[in-house]
C-alpha cells in the first residue's frame, strides 16, 4: 500500500469533468494480489483512507463500487493462470483513490486492454438488465456519479476503470 496516485492522474484527467489537477488534496494507492481475497483488502484500504479524509459517510457507496471494480479486474482482466499464484514480482491490479475538494475518484488499473463490461453501456441501462456480463458495472453506474475507462499509455499496458463521486462542499 502506498500513497502516490500521481501515475494515475494523467489518464484520468482525459475523461473526467474539468478539475484543477493541482487541487488534489489526497491520493492513496494499494497493490492487490491476483486472488479474490484481495477484494476484502481493497474494502479495508478504502475504509481507512476515507476515514483519514473525513469521508466515513461515503464508505458504503464507495466500498460497493470498489468491490465491483476490483472483482471485475480479478475475474475478467487476468489470465486464469495468474490468479492465486504466490510470489508474483508485481501485483497485476492496483486500486487508486484520489480526492479533490468536491470529488472522489476510485480507479482500478489492470493488465487487460479489453473494454470493461463486454456489451454493457451506461447509456442503454434498460437494455443491460438481461446481459450476463456487465451487471457489476450496472451497480457502479448506479452508485457513482459517473464512470469510465481508458487504456494506459507509455510503458504501462492495460487499462484504468474509474468511478467518480461528487462530494459536498
Amino acid at each position: 500500500m502506498g500513497t502516490n496516485g500521481s501515475t494515475m492522474l494523467e489518464p484520468l484527467r482525459q475523461g473526467l469533468p474539468p478539475v484543477d489537477p493541482t487541487a488534489v488534496s489526497g491520493s492513496a494507492s494499494c497493490a492487490l494480489p491476483a486472488r479474490y481475497e484481495a477484494v476484502r483488502g481493497a474494502r479495508s484500504f478504502t475504509r481507512s483512507t476515507l476515514s483519514q479524509w473525513g469521508l466515513d459517510e461515503r464508505f458504503d457507496d464507495v466500498a460497493l463500487v470498489v468491490s465491483e471494480l476490483v472483482t471485475n479486474a480479478l475475474r475478467h482482466a487476468l489470465p486464469d493462470d495468474a490468479r492465486g499464484t504466490a510470489g508474483e514480482p508485481e501485483a497485476p491490479v492496483r486500486l487508486h483513490l484520489m480526492r479533490w475538494s468536491t470529488r472522489l475518484v476510485c480507479a482500478v488499473r489492470d493488465p487487460s486492454e479489453d473494454r470493461p463490461g463486454g456489451s454493457f453501456t451506461p447509456e442503454r441501462t434498460d437494455e443491460n438488465c438481461d446481459l450476463e456480463s456487465g451487471r457489476g458495472l450496472f451497480l457502479v453506474d448506479s452508485y457513482s456519479d459517473t464512470w469510465g475507462w481508458h487504456p494506459l499509455a507509455g510503458r504501462l499496458t492495460g487499462k484504468v476503470v474509474w468511478a467518480l463521486f461528487m462530494l459536498q462542499d
